[in-house]
């Protein structure tokens, strides 16, 4: 699944809904890209949208669908492989989100090769609970299914790119419509195929939180009308399915979302919204070359003292070549090995107890007082006021 963006920018969606009798909207960062739209849900949105969206890229679970979907499709890595965020040390690593644009393509190779129906039902049937990270068990695990799916959609940004596909649940009266908002053209076949997954993951997230697959009673598809419908059939469990429309939905039963969950916990809503906003600000999002390369700092930092030799090597290129793409973003290699040591420093002395010789050690520093002398350098103070200052303060 990839958030496929081709066409025009679509207007305000409060006007498709005027028959929504509870409505909220709660909008991530927004920057003039194409195809950009807020993020919408109903007035009981249990928790805002995470501040820490990072447009043009989606999560490395839901690139990894898309490679996993191509794979299964018999595409050549040849294909693909060289595409941004694709290299293992990115793709496996949970942090890393790869540009938006890699998931488009693959999706668009992915229809190359088959009837988007069939691409929508291959990408919706993979993945097992848990695969998409905490946006998962923010539906399973709230106290009703409609609870739940407001929480994926205040945090459907840790999956996907919020500037690109978004989502809305609208109720009214005895329905509850979920909306997956996406403005490319209709005849867009990655387009249809991403819009006919989302709302296949859905409706999979809720029947697995209601524990009983939920049929809605109605879908629309903003697709034009494929030449067969037997795969999407398979997927919704209902021929009542409209083509063209404005918006891809699902409409159900407001009762079949409004019972209780039989697996709910009380409180985990609470703690997974929490752990879905740190994820988001955790994230490493690889937009362009230095993005890939201060990803792979990262990763040799955790590893040991990283050394130029060792990261070009992670990159598969040359230090000569390395530090002249570095020099071509305005930065050396001695200032991004300054940088990830201020935010590891940061964050050991802020989260740890460890005292000051071993963040040091941790950190490539020879000793305490050298460590002393960065952090002063940074922040105009010692260690220990660091320490004090607690890991949300801002410096």
């Amino acid at each position: 699944m990839g958030a496929a963006c081709k066409g025009t920018v679509g207007a305000n969606h409060g006007a498709q809904h005027a028959t929504v009798r509870h409505s909220c909207r709660a909008r991530g960062p927004h920057t003039p890209r194409p195809a950009k739209s807020g993020l919408a849900c109903s007035d009981l949105c249990s928790a805002p949208v995470a501040l820490h969206a990072h447009p043009g890229t989606s999560s490395s679970a839901l690139t990894r669908l898309n490679v996993s979907t191509a794979r299964l499709l018999g595409i050549p890595s040849a294909r693909y492989a060289h595409l941004p965020g694709l290299a293992p040390e990115h793709l496996d690593n949970d942090l890393c989100r790869p540009p938006t644009l890699t998931s488009i393509r693959i999706t668009e190779l992915a229809t190359m090769r088959a009837p988007w129906p069939d691409v929508s039902l291959l990408m919706a049937q993979q993945p097992e609970l848990g695969s998409l990270g905490v946006w998962d068990y923010l539906i399973a695990c709230a106290p009703t299914p409609l609870e739940g799916i407001r929480d994926g959609a205040a945090h459907l940004g840790t999956v996907i790119d919020i500037g690109t596909d978004t989502l809305e649940v609208t109720v009214d009266g005895e329905h509850i419509t979920i909306s997956h908002v996406n403005h490319a053209d209709l005849a867009y076949e990655a387009a249809s195929a991403v819009r006919a997954c989302a709302l296949g993951l859905y409706q999979r997230r809720l029947s697995g939180a209601a524990q009983r697959r939920l049929i809605p009673v109605r879908v629309a598809l903003a697709a034009e009308p494929p030449s067969r419908h037997d795969a999407l059939a398979d997927l919704y469990g209902t021929r009542a399915i409209d083509f063209e429309a404005s918006v891809s939905s699902l409409t159900f039963l407001a009762s079949d979302l409004t019972a209780p969950a039989p697996h709910a916990q009380p409180g985990l809503s609470a703690v997974l919204r929490k752990h879905a906003e740190q994820t988001l600000a955790a994230a490493i999002p690889l937009h362009n070359w230095l993005d890939l390369f201060r990803a792979a700092l990262t990763t040799v930092h955790s590893d040991c003292a990283p050394t130029l030799a060792a990261v070009a090597r992670r990159m598969a290129t040359s230090t000569r070549t390395l530090q002249r793409r570095l020099d071509e973003y305005g930065t050396t290699w001695s200032e991004e090995v300054e940088s990830i040591r201020r935010t590891h420093v940061t964050g050991l002395l802020r989260t740890t107890d460890l005292p000051v010789s071993a963040v040091a050690a941790r950190s490539g520093y020879s000793d305490a007082r050298a460590l002393r002398r960065a952090v002063h350098r940074w922040y105009a103070t010692t260690p220990a006021a660091l320490r004090r200052s607690g890991p949300g303060a801002v410096v």
